[in-house]
């Protein structure tokens, strides 16, 4: 067995440089053939996920969050080559989704050597200037978008507690947002929404921010996408919401939505959308859900 294996930058900082190794190491003693590139930055990641491809071997492994996972999976969606998950960063929604565990090299390492994959569901972004980005997990807009855009401006604490901290600070100054959204449905009917809200958030998966299930149904190879809305109401209801919301326990509120989509349309003023904890661009943004796009290994 050939592996390709992408250290990102951050990865290569602290324990998780550690961990990387100890994925290597693991991999080896397996027999398996591994192939590591360094490159400096997120350009040179994709740069290196494009050029492994060609020859991928058995498959492309990437140490790194979500973000190193979305530049991975932007080049290899489409083409059937299994991408590996090493977990070494703060959110790691993905790899939770798929079965491994924060920070588990072991884990990581044993999915590859087993050889079991399988095809996950991708959602396309597309701008108005006709930009095209993907993601895997969920994408964030209003409150939450705007907590993450906190959460990468902190340098502490690292983990789920700095999404919490942030969560905490941007609720001090909270507000709803005017919101058009065009969901379409799975029979080809479109909802049209308009509405002022806190959260609209449309998931591949359950969880983003380290593990909040904001769209606690979402199933990442079902075909579809599902979308949560929030709407806005008194601070202490809203405290009690939030408490539902860490327990995926939210989407029967009077104050929550929930669609199962093909694809979906926001519109909104000033609103920066995120998801795999990076910038995707300004709303409006169509979304569109591409089934079986990627190939991953995941545990026996």
């Amino acid at each position: 067995m050939r592996v390709g294996f992408i250290v990102n930058p951050a990865a290569r900082a602290g324990s998780g440089s550690a961990l990387a190794q100890r994925v290597a190491d693991r991999l080896r003693s397996a027999g398996v053939d591994v192939r590591t590139r360094e490159p400096v930055d997120a350009a040179g990641t994709a740069d290196a996920v494009r050029a492994l491809s060609r020859d991928p071997g058995d498959g492309i492994l990437v140490a790194g969050g979500d973000g190193t996972v979305a530049l991975a999976l932007r080049e290899l969606r489409g083409s059937g080559i299994p991408l590996g998950i090493v977990p070494t960063a703060t959110g790691n929604d993905l790899a939770r989704t798929l079965g491994l565990g924060d920070r588990d090299a072991d884990a990581a390492a044993d999915a590859v050597i087993g050889r079991a994959s399988r095809h996950i569901d991708l959602a396309r972004v597309t701008a108005p200037d006709g930009r095209v980005s993907w993601f895997s997990t969920v994408l964030a807009s209003g409150f939450d978008s705007k907590v993450n855009d906190r959460a990468n401006r902190m340098r502490w604490p690292r983990g789920p507690l700095r999404y919490t901290i942030a969560i905490l600070r941007e609720f001090l100054v909270l507000r709803a947002i005017p919101y058009e959204l065009e969901l379409e449905l799975p029979g080809g009917d479109t909802v049209r929404v308009a509405e002022d809200l806190l959260v609209a958030a449309v998931g591949n998966t359950r969880s983003y921010g380290g593990g909040i299930p904001i769209c606690p149904d979402a199933a990442p190879d079902d075909g579809f996408l599902d979308v949560t809305l929030v709407r806005s109401a008194g601070r202490l209801r809203l405290l009690r919401l939030l408490r539902k919301v860490y327990a995926g326990t939210h989407a029967g509120e009077p104050e929550v939505s929930t669609y199962r989509v093909s694809a979906v349309t926001l519109r909104a003023v000033g609103v920066t959308a995120y998801a795999d904890g990076e910038p995707l661009g300004s709303l409006p943004l169509r979304v569109d859900v591409e089934p079986g796009a990627l190939t991953v290994f995941v545990p026996r």
